[in-house]
């Protein structure tokens, strides 16, 4: 994975959900972060330390040591890595009770991404269940 060859961190998305995708593409212009991003359904996820499973289930931070972080926290260590002051609202979002609060609307979100701006009736179904799935 070229991510973890290069010591970059890895954002690992759901690159067949259009709100996922508009979420990451926000990131990417706006927060200033040196990192690999890559859809799970192109990502070499066994040399990530993840499976599909979870990376459908969540956003995916691989931080330079490997360790693999998920959802709210995943963004937490995303905005803590990046430039600026992007790093306070990161660090504020992983300390109790606001990453509990951050775990919770980030649940919210992801269970309903499909009624989210830019999502589709695709992001509902499992990924080997979606419009033009390899199996």
């Amino acid at each position: 994975m070229a991510g973890l060859m290069t010591g970059r961190p890895v954002l690992v998305y759901d690159g067949d959900c259009g709100f996922c995708t508009s979420s990451v593409r926000f990131l990417e212009r706006h927060v200033p972060v040196q990192a690999t991003v890559v859809a799970f359904q192109f990502a070499d996820l066994d040399a990530l330390g993840t499976t599909a499973e979870r990376a459908q289930h969540e956003v995916l931070w691989i931080d330079r040591t490997g360790r693999v972080s998920g959802g709210a926290e995943a963004i937490g260590r995303m905005l803590t890595a990046a430039d600026g002051l992007w790093r306070v609202p990161g660090v504020v979002m992983r300390v109790p009770p606001v990453s509990w609060i951050a775990h919770g609307v980030y649940r919210l979100v992801a269970n309903n991404r499909q009624r989210m701006p830019g999502g589709t009736a695709a992001c509902m179904l499992p990924a080997d269940r979606r419009p033009g799935a390899q199996g």
